[in-house]
């Protein structure tokens, strides 16, 4: 069911708010900043995502995919969502959201949503990579 979520860094300077539905499913990466992050998103498209407050606080790390903007907190160093332009997979530019940094979500729902995982490292974005239980 589509809900509005709101959710912020671990300091809360950044602030977010994004309608989804996380019952719908989730997504894992293995490449290798959402590896290291420890990346599990809810994707949402541009008119979803909302940013309350924060601009001035985030750092847009750039690594080595041109079209991904990883922000994060420059005070706290949490990265509630990141930004893929496109040209991409889908063509459209669309908000990755840290479902750690959301505030009330459903254990259950969460756990119980599809995980899609994506094989990031070897850009091989529309296939499951053929490990992913670290992720």
């Amino acid at each position: 069911m589509l809900k509005t979520y709101r959710g912020s860094c671990h300091c809360g300077a950044v602030r977010i708010e994004a309608d989804m539905d996380i019952s719908a499913g989730t997504g894992k990466c293995n490449c290798t900043i959402c590896l290291k992050m420890r990346l599990w998103s809810v994707v949402v498209k541009p008119e979803a995502f909302r940013l309350i407050a924060g601009e001035e606080a985030l750092t847009d790390y750039r690594g080595r995919n041109p079209v991904a903007h990883h922000f994060f907190c420059s005070q706290c160093g949490v990265r509630p969502f990141e930004r893929i332009d496109a040209p991409n997979m889908t063509d459209e530019t669309y908000y990755n959201i840290n479902v750690a940094c959301l505030d009330g979500v459903d254990i259950d729902e969460l756990v119980a949503a599809p995980v899609t995982y994506c094989d990031g490292l070897n850009n091989n974005w529309g296939s499951t990579p053929a490990e992913v239980r670290h992720l």
